[in-house]
């Protein structure tokens, strides 16, 4: 039987809205998914009557979208310790660090990056990853290996990374190749590399023989097999 807990005094508000978000964050680990995180659930789970979580919270869309902030934090934690050294493989490390906590927190990534948010505007979470990805863009633009603006690239290979991990959470029974990392560093491979190449190419492109040849050429150069 749940214990009903003594009214709090004043200054206890912010108390019971932690011990609301940890029994919700409780909820939302235990289950899997939000359908599981209603406010009369998580009052049962503190002990206190549901008008009372509606007090901190206005509806479930705003206690499941706070609830699912709380691990945002450690997103920004790691792309933090990814950056430093050579731009370009920074780049490439935060890609596949965002993508491994994508995959890491599910539930939350769904809830905040695949769903419209319940608030008006760009959403705090979808902000966050941005600026973070403009960050390390803006490094690898300022040597040069990649060239244009910071945030329209940024968009674009943000769009990349997160059309995979949404993939891999949304249709977890396609029969994706057994090494998930692997893939991860695929597609990380394929959008910075393709980035990088995308930024130097003339408006109007040569003929497919020339291109062919252009692109062996360069491939060759890279590899230290071309003359």
């Amino acid at each position: 039987m749940t214990t009903r807990r003594v009214r709090a005094r004043r200054g206890e508000g912010e108390l019971l809205r932690e011990e609301i978000l940890r029994a919700a964050e409780d909820l939302l680990t235990e289950s899997g998914t939000e359908d599981a995180l209603t406010l009369r659930a998580v009052a049962e789970r503190v002990g206190v009557s549901t008008p009372s979580v509606y007090l901190h919270f206005a509806d479930k869309d705003a206690l499941v979208e706070a609830v699912c902030m709380r691990v945002w934090d450690e997103l920004g934690r790691l792309f933090s310790e990814n950056l430093g050294g050579d731009p370009f493989l920074a780049l490439g490390r935060c890609g596949r660090a965002y993508a491994r906590f994508a995959l890491d927190h599910p539930v939350q990534y769904r809830v905040l990056m695949m769903r419209p948010s319940a608030a008006p505007g760009v959403p705090p979470a979808a902000a966050a990853c941005f600026r973070h990805m403009v960050d390390a863009v803006a490094a690898c633009v300022e040597t040069r290996v990649l060239e244009g603006d910071p945030e329209e690239l940024a968009l674009g290979l943000w769009s990349a990374v997160h059309g995979c991990v949404s993939l891999l959470i949304a249709q977890p029974s396609f029969p994706w190749p057994r090494d998930r990392e692997a893939l991860i560093d695929h597609i990380v491979r394929m959008a910075g590399f393709g980035t990088a190449v995308y930024s130097r190419l003339p408006r109007t492109l040569p003929p497919t023989t020339d291109l062919v040849t252009a692109l062996d050429d360069f491939g060759a150069r890279l590899t230290g097999t071309g003359s």
